[in-house]
């Protein structure tokens, strides 16, 4: 394991056998993911391989959105490096990109040859809606957690508010209010952590 792990699993605890065993995990992860991996991710990894706890997993994927770039990248490359190292890392990484790179390019031939067609506009906009109900799924099934936060349940869910107001209803750009509540909460916990 790697030595740097803030998630050291347990001698009994399942984790992945080998870098290959990540990259084609994540390559799986990835094919399932049309309109947004992280429902697919939680199921699967938390769920179904046990390879992280839901704990473990709000966490990181909480460390994974802060950080630039795409979260689910970035949670690939965190969990890949903790159990092999940079190997690990790259063998994630490659899981993520390099089949669904090659799907993407077969799809955006297939879409600028069809995309007058109002079938196939109709069917897209009908994933759109799938998608968001996917994240929605997977963020009412981490409310759970939330009661362990050292917060408190009535605070998380006062920021959830917050956040959701902020941008959905005050249309806040996104990197301004991670910045602000973000902030807030962060050096409100680390605070509170240290009490």
């Amino acid at each position: 394991m790697h030595p740097a792990s803030p998630h050291a699993a347990a001698p009994d605890r399942p984790r992945p056998q080998s870098p290959r065993d990540l990259f084609v995990s994540f390559t799986w992860l990835a094919l399932q993911g049309f309109g947004g991996v992280l429902a697919i991710v939680q199921r699967e990894m938390v769920e179904k391989k046990r390879w992280l706890t839901a704990d473990e997993f709000l966490e990181d994927w909480a460390v994974a959105q802060v950080l630039p770039g795409p979260n689910v990248i970035n949670l690939a490359l965190m969990f890949g490096d903790r159990h092999f190292g940079l190997r690990g890392a790259l063998a994630a990484l490659a899981g993520m990109l390099l089949v669904p790179l090659g799907v993407i390019l077969v799809l955006a031939v297939a879409y600028a040859r069809f995309a007058a067609n109002p079938e196939v506009a109709g069917a897209l906009r009908g994933m759109g809606a799938v998608a968001g109900g996917l994240i929605a799924a997977t963020g009412i099934k981490l409310i759970p957690q939330l009661r362990k936060h050292p917060l408190g349940f009535g605070t998380c869910l006062a920021l959830t508010a917050l956040v959701f107001a902020a941008i959905a209803l005050a249309h806040i750009p996104l990197g301004w209010v991670l910045l602000a509540v973000g902030g807030v909460a962060c050096a409100w916990t680390w605070r509170k952590i240290g009490e």
